[in-house]
């Protein structure tokens, strides 16, 4: 705001008074858009001006000791508070009043000893709350009570023996999703009030690395809890440690080494036992299978567990295979049963009120379906039938056209002894013995067609009559060739 260079009495007095428009950063910050990083500045205090637009302010690694009511009064648009690493050994009234858009504080690895139950009233939109790594005795019965919207609250690594689970219900704590209470010196708890909470809160509840006292009602909790496949034990399960009698030198991992408590049933301390019930179960591979888990609860309000031999524990929060399914009743079905499928499968179903519990075993074996005998017989056979005809054809039906294969010689035909009186009346005189040529050593005379007549003083052969051949194998015969249709003259 500007004042004129003549300015009234009235004028001066709203120059005074009015805080300047213009909001500048603290010298020993670092400031942008929407964020004010004050960090490692060596603070004792917080600086008389920091901009009311920011978003995110950072003070931590400080020197911080105490916070005083109204103290962010003017940062309405607030979303994100770091103080960590401070010495902060407590708040006063009222230090967040006005600052219901905050969603995230951490207060984590200061001093403060007392979670006192105004610490943190009209947070209703905050998210996520870091308390770890302070000194930490007592929180307040309802300290959490108003954060509405609070989805994880870490109280791990301090000296807390004891916590109000009673404030912490489903119309109070909605979204809340993770409670981190692991690393403190909590020896009992009022197990009502746990398994009182809502089931996302049991689910991320976080209590490793206490010094629990072995007991029943305990192991009884956490075997539930490991049952329905919760990560915050089997992420943690060697650091669940209990003390046997209270001695500190008695230390077991019970989730690992259970046999301390074999005498305990999983529920009270007058729970009916256990009942088992097993059953076997044979199908064919790509058959629907349903398994009932009838056990002897007959409560309105069972929860069931199915352990499968391929996919471990099934619940119905945690499924998540379109192969499986899960009915509210604890009927496990698989549509297309396959090999792999089969084994064991045992299902546990719980009355959590009255912690009773009962468990169903059931064998199942996945088999191929069996073949039908008469068709892979009449399949042979008719394999057999086929292949002798396509050999008969083969050998009687397909011509040889092949260059190597040998022709079928002719059925031998009786050759008659030769005499050369019986042809010397057919050959004219003028052919004497004299002119014909002297045949060659082993050469063979054919007579191809016989003479049968002569016409016109010429020999005629009959065409109609076979074929003969002449052989002789005696090197002193002449081979004389002659033909039918030829007349000497």
């Amino acid at each position: 705001m500007s004042c004129g260079l003549h300015p009234g009495p009235v004028l001066v007095l709203l120059c005074l008074l009015l805080p300047s428009s213009e909001e500048t950063c603290p010298s020993m910050c670092l400031c942008t858009s929407d964020t004010v990083s004050c960090g490692s500045s060596g603070l004792t205090g917080l600086p008389l001006a920091l901009p009311s637009s920011s978003i995110t302010l950072d003070l931590s690694y400080n020197r911080l000791s105490w916070l005083g009511p109204g103290s962010f009064t003017r940062m309405l648009r607030l979303e994100t508070l770091r103080m960590a690493h401070n010495q902060l050994a407590t708040l006063g009234q009222a230090v967040f009043q006005n600052v219901s858009s905050l969603r995230y504080l951490d207060l984590s690895s200061n001093k403060l000893r007392v979670v006192e139950k105004h610490y943190f009233q009209g947070l209703w939109r905050l998210e996520e709350l870091l308390l770890f790594n302070n000194k930490i005795t007592q929180v307040e019965g309802g300290t959490l009570s108003g954060l509405s919207s609070l989805k994880k609250a870490y109280f791990s690594l301090n000296r807390i023996t004891d916590f109000p689970f009673f404030s912490i219900r489903d119309h109070s704590h909605p979204f809340l999703t993770m409670l981190d209470l692991s690393s403190n010196r909590m020896t009992t708890l009022p197990w009502e009030d746990v398994k009182a909470l809502p089931g996302l809160v049991q689910k991320g509840l976080f209590l490793h690395n206490n010094s629990l006292v072995c007991e029943c009602s305990m192991y009884s909790v956490f075997w539930h809890w490991e049952m329905r496949g919760y990560d915050s034990l089997k992420d943690f399960a060697d650091e669940h440690t209990c003390t046997i009698y209270g001695d500190p030198r008695a230390s077991i991992p019970f989730l690992r080494y259970n046999r301390f408590f074999q005498n305990c049933t999983v529920g009270k301390t007058v729970a009916l036992p256990v009942t088992v019930l097993l059953s076997n179960v044979v199908v064919s591979e790509g058959e629907r299978v349903r398994l009932d888990c009838q056990t002897s609860l007959a409560g309105t309000e069972l929860s069931f567990t199915w352990f499968s031999p391929s996919q471990g524990y099934i619940t119905q929060t945690s499924i998540n295979d379109t192969l499986i399914s899960l009915f509210s009743n604890g009927t496990l079905e698989i549509p297309s049963a396959k090999i792999n499928d089969s084994g064991l499968y045992v299902c546990t179903a719980a009355d959590l009120k009255q912690m009773l519990n009962a468990t169903r075993e059931v064998n199942v074996t996945v088999v191929r379906p069996a073949a039908e005998s008469f068709n892979t017989g009449y399949t042979t056979l008719l394999g057999c039938a086929v292949s002798m005809v396509l050999i008969l054809m083969y050998l009687y039906l397909t011509p040889c056209r092949c260059g190597c294969c040998k022709q079928p010689r002719p059925a031998a035909i009786p050759v008659p002894t030769y005499d050369p009186g019986t042809f010397s009346s057919i050959f004219p005189a003028s052919v004497s013995q004299g002119d014909r040529p002297k045949a060659q050593t082993n050469k063979h005379v054919a007579f191809m067609e016989p003479v049968t007549e002569e016409q016109n003083g010429c020999l005629k052969a009959d065409s109609e009559q076979a074929s003969l051949q002449w052989g002789w194998e005696t090197s002193e015969l002449t081979e004389t060739a002659y033909s039918g249709d030829s007349c000497d003259t």
